[in-house]
């Protein structure tokens, strides 16, 4: 049987693997195939970034005569000291060598050049951080400095997490990619190389699957093709991914497969068994499932399988094994919280539901399959596969990287989560849609969430209605709330330049956002520039959105960022750099009370939005409506019931105390006795782990069966009060 090799060519993320390798393995394992996998990413960073790696580096620039920059000559001049500080840096941000922290801190142990310089303006903002996160900023910057020498002096398309990212942006051309790859190899590359070769030798693949995710691993794939082409023949090379789904559906270049020989969309796992079965001889080339090849020199798109894609039940769990769980550092690039969590700390990815519930948004790519077919797991094998991944990785941190997960299944999975007892740490994407009540926040932050990331986009009720999003500012407004309340931050994906948006609007909308960090229930934001893609309702249809499309032709090669004008909107370009300036001093809770105009250096106009819009809006009333079919359950503790009297006036009363324990303290309800009496005998089938739903309508029907009168007028009781404050949840 044949082997399969998957790979995640330079560059993604310095401190988790990306997910689809880890799927795609998973999937091949229910069918008992076997499969290997390799972050080339990290592989690369680690052996550049060695005392071996910067002698060689240093070393190549010795013997060139490149004029470097002042900065990179300074970085040069202090080769030795980086030489010597780089392995135990390393060591450190894989979590190895934490003592180090001291030396970074104090300033005198890492050699410093530009990006050191930032640290006038944001050295504040580290004040309250402890020493090992102020260590591993400095670090960050450590590392930052030589990718800028590496830039400068020997490949001008290293980032660290992308790799030549612009020659796979809108590139409807392959000339330029073409181009660079057959340029002479530079460090970087002859790195990628010997990495990729070492991976050939210790597994011996008879199929290598390129997963490139974003425009900025495209060249590093086509790098392994080509070595692989060049120097293993027989091996079939297989590209897919992110980006061949949103970029590379109307291929037509031939040359693409002078690299590799076949590019599969979507969903990996049906068309990659397709493409097993046919290179086994068990089925024709026009039968494959969305897979592209070169035939007689032209390019051809076979989709002749009956079969439909493999259910998300039966993709099986992702699998970590063979990457280097230990290997990836934990570094801090920006003072963003949400950022922080993409670049600090393992995260295991899991996907709850294929495609997204909502996938109405014009500016969203919901005609493609990703996100255009919703199909939600069960709550039981998500957390078999939860464990399943804890097991394997030795982790506990989840990113569920889901187009917006859907409230309901979040609920059934934090009942599963807290039921088994399973200790989790994660974050997702939502909507910020109204079924995230104050109750549900508060189970969801009791399973493990820390952290929630929700397109508020335009803070424009008009725009916000023109694209779709279904909800209000208002309503935004309210779910952070309620996510803030329960302890969970909020990150705030904005939006500048959607079709018609107007000056005026954008004002509104920067002072939206000003108020709702203002009352602290954003924590975190980013404000994205509008981009018109080829598969969104408005790259499909401009003319509904009032904007013209003005290009790029349909080319060969990748199609999907579109150039657009925008003739009833404002000059949208003018306000990037007010709009970044603005949220990060709003990010830490200053210059809250600039006005807005001092942000430009143009005249803006004066914003119409109240300046207590975002307090009204949380301050209104909840929707008193509950479901017919909610659920009852109790976070807390069995109570203990003590009867004791009480004289009131005259009367001598008997009233009941049930007295509870939690984590940090105990407390105590006074009721009635037959009251406190019901409670102590319900509470227990209450209990969140009681695996039977108790539902809102059987408590009523309990509370007045047992003759103690109206649940209504009970609801409105101190007790029950009491009791909804501290755990009793209406979900």
């Amino acid at each position: 049987m044949k082997k399969t090799l998957f790979i995640t060519p330079p560059f993604t993320q310095l401190n988790t693997p990306y997910p689809a390798t880890a799927y795609l393995k998973g999937f091949l394992n229910t069918l008992g195939r076997k499969s290997y996998q390799a972050d080339l990413g990290i592989d690369v960073i680690l052996e550049l970034f060695s005392s071996q790696g910067l002698k060689k580096l240093f070393s190549d620039l010795d013997a060139s005569d490149i004029e470097l920059s002042d900065n990179s000559f300074r970085i040069y001049s202090l080769k030795d000291d980086y030489i010597s500080t780089i392995d135990p840096v390393i060591r450190f941000l894989k979590n190895i060598n934490p003592t180090l922290a001291h030396s970074i801190c104090d300033r005198s142990y890492l050699p410093e050049a530009s990006r050191f310089q930032q640290l006038e303006d944001m050295d504040w903002a580290f004040g309250t951080m402890g020493i090992h996160d102020k260590a591993r900023h400095l670090a960050t910057l450590y590392l930052e400095d030589l990718g800028d020498l590496i830039q400068e002096a020997v490949d001008p398309h290293f980032g660290f997490s992308r790799y030549a990212e612009r020659l796979g942006r809108s590139a409807t051309s392959f000339d330029e990619m073409e181009q660079a790859l057959e340029m002479p190899d530079t460090l970087l590359s002859d790195t990628l190389k010997k990495v990729l070769e070492q991976k050939i030798q210790k597994y011996a693949p008879d199929i290598v699957c390129i997963s490139v995710p974003f425009p900025g691993n495209l060249y590093g794939g086509f790098k392994c093709g080509q070595y692989l082409k060049a120097h293993y023949p027989e091996i079939k090379i297989v590209m897919g991914g992110g980006f061949a789904n949103t970029e590379l559906r109307s291929l037509k270049e031939p040359r693409v497969f002078n690299y590799i020989d076949f590019v599969c969309l979507d969903d990996g796992e049906a068309p990659l068994l397709s493409l097993l079965e046919y290179l086994d001889g068990e089925r024709s080339l026009s039968m494959l499932k969305r897979v592209y090849s070169l035939v007689d020199g032209e390019v051809i798109y076979h989709n002749g399988a009956k079969e439909k894609d493999v259910p998300q039940r039966d993709t099986g769990t992702p699998d970590y094994s063979d990457l280097p769980l230990h290997d990836y550092l934990s570094v801090i690039e920006i003072v963003n919280p949400m950022h922080r969590l993409w670049s600090d700390g393992r995260w295991n990815k899991l996907t709850l539901a294929h495609g997204c519930y909502w996938g109405k948004c014009s500016f969203c790519d919901i005609s493609l399959d990703y996100i255009r077919r919703y199909e939600p797991m069960t709550a039981a094998l998500l957390c078999d596969r939860i464990e399943e991944i804890i097991a394997q990785t030795q982790q506990n941190g989840f990113h569920f990287v889901d187009e917006a997960a859907p409230p309901a299944l979040l609920r059934d999975l934090a009942l599963e989560i807290i039921r088994r007892k399973i200790t989790v740490v994660w974050w997702t994407n939502i909507r910020f849609e109204k079924n995230f009540t104050p109750d549900l926040c508060l189970l969801l932050k009791a399973s493990g969430c820390i952290a929630i990331s929700g397109g508020l986009e335009v803070a424009s009720d008009r725009l916000l209605e023109r694209m779709k999003k279904g909800v209000t500012v208002a309503q935004v407004a309210r779910v952070a709330d309620a996510f803030t309340q329960a302890g969970i931050m909020v990150h705030a994906y904005l939006m500048y330049g959607f079709p018609t948006q107007t000056a005026h609007e954008t004002i509104d909308a920067l002072e939206m956002v000003r108020q709702l960090f203002q009352v602290g229930i954003v924590q975190s934001g980013f404000w994205h520039r509008f981009a018109m893609t080829a598969h969104s309702p408005v790259g499909l249809y401009p003319e509904e959105f009032d904007v013209m499309r003005l290009g790029p032709n349909t080319g060969k090669f990748a199609n999907n960022d579109l150039e657009h004008q925008d003739p009833l909107g404002a000059d949208h370009d003018r306000f990037a750099e007010g709009l970044r300036k603005s949220l990060f001093n709003y990010m830490h809770g200053v210059c809250l009370d600039f006005p807005l105009s001092r942000w430009f250096d143009f005249k803006v106009p004066t914003t119409s939005v109240s300046p207590k819009y975002i307090e009204r809006s949380i301050s209104e009333p909840a929707d008193s409506n509950v479901r017919p079919n909610a659920i009852v359950t109790w976070l807390g503790s069995v109570p203990e019931l003590s009867v004791f009297e009480e004289q009131r006036g005259k009367k001598v009363l008997e009233v009941g105390e049930l007295v509870f324990f939690n984590k940090k303290k105990e407390w105590a309800v006074e009721t009635n006795v037959p009251v406190g009496e019901w409670l102590v005998e319900i509470l227990p089938d209450l209990l969140i782990s009681n695996p039977e739903p108790y539902s809102l309508e059987q408590l009523k029907n309990d509370f007045e069966t047992a003759g103690l009168g109206s649940f209504e007028a009970f609801s409105k009781s101190a007790t029950w009060v009491q009791l909804r404050e501290s755990g009793m949840l209406v979900l």
